[in-house]
């Protein structure tokens, strides 16, 4: 025993130590399994009610119709495009991981990133987006400053790309807005200018201060190499056109496809903007708005419908099947080394 650690004129009985160490560690086990049982169940209500709310201000039938409706070709190319989307968008997370340098699989990663990425879609950032990766990360043995680390990762990654593509559009290809607005280009060209500086500084900060480290509040934060940096704005780049090409092709071909790409990344920041889970409502107004001038409205909405059914809703469900499955997984490891869930 280590007496310089006691009051001199401290009295020890036989066994104290034991007993209050015992005492502690009953303690913490009596209310940590319940609260953690607590935390699981709100996150559940939360998660039900945000998708409840999502569920009940979508009309079915429209997105049935406009499903059912639309060419087999068209729509068998949709689905492809949604697909590679989300499958693309799966391995931002795998940046995470070179930038961290946690060692969970490939396959972990890109189902977190999956099902966090679709809830995200659906029912905002705040729960899909960083609440499913802190709890999933969690369960596969992160700790917090690493997630953190991983959901600013993707985050960057995703405005990187959004970024640079909307400044490129707006420079090159401003949209020919409607004619009754009566309003040029120029304040889009002068923004389009602004988003590639930005992202051009991005870059050079990269290469000059890539090996430059930051202390933020006991996190250590570092710019990623300049290779990875271009990376982050390639695959960004690369999503966003997948996804605005599900709709050029819901719409048929009958408006031009940088026009839709340029409009979808409109009604995006429109939708973060407005805070509406899944921008509903917002992104639908920001397209009729302004491409009813080309296309007629019945059509837009028609193709923004199943737009949303293959990209939003049809992905969800699979996600919430994957995390059930993800949930159970974990209970079962934890139930099968109750002694490793206590140390940690």
């Amino acid at each position: 025993m280590n007496t310089r650690a006691l009051p001199r004129n401290a009295r020890v009985e036989p066994g104290q130590g034991e007993h209050e160490g015992a005492r502690a560690k009953w303690s913490e086990r009596s209310w940590w399994p319940w609260a953690k049982r607590g935390l699981t169940l709100g996150f559940f209500a939360v998660v039900v009610v945000l998708l409840w709310r999502y569920a009940e201000h979508v009309d079915w039938d429209d997105v049935w119709s406009s499903v059912v409706d639309t060419p087999r070709p068209a729509l068998m190319t949709a689905i492809a495009l949604a697909a590679a989307s989300h499958l693309l968008y799966s391995c931002f997370d795998l940046l995470g991981r070179r930038y961290t340098g946690h060692n969970l699989r490939t396959r972990t990663v890109m189902m977190i990133n999956f099902i966090s990425y679709a809830f995200n879609l659906t029912i905002g950032s705040l729960v899909g987006g960083v609440g499913f990766r802190y709890r999933l990360y969690s369960q596969a043995g992160l700790g917090k400053g690493v997630i953190t680390r991983i959901v600013s990762m993707s985050m960057l990654t995703n405005w990187l790309g959004y970024k640079l593509l909307a400044g490129l559009l707006f420079i090159f290809h401003p949209l020919a807005l409607p004619p009754a607005w009566h309003m040029g280009n120029h304040g889009l060209q002068w923004a389009g200018f602004a988003l590639v500086a930005i992202s051009g500084a991005y870059i050079v900060a990269c290469v000059r201060m890539g090996d430059h480290k930051w202390d933020v509040k006991g996190h250590e934060i570092y710019l990623p190499p300049w290779r990875m940096a271009v990376l982050q704005m390639g695959i960004s780049c690369i999503n966003w056109s997948l996804m605005a090409g599900i709709v050029y092709v819901l719409l048929q071909q009958k408006v031009a496809y940088t026009d839709v790409l340029t409009v979808l990344l409109v009604g995006a920041i429109a939708g973060v903007v407005a805070h509406v889970p899944a921008g509903l409502g917002v992104f639908e107004f920001v397209f009729v708005a302004l491409l009813s001038h080309q296309v007629p409205e019945s059509r837009l909405l028609a193709a923004l419908l199943g737009y949303r059914a293959i990209y939003y809703i049809l992905p969800t469900l699979i996600a919430a099947a994957m995390y059930v499955a993800f949930e159970f997984k974990a209970k079962r490891n934890a139930s099968r080394s109750p002694g490793l869930e206590a140390a940690n």
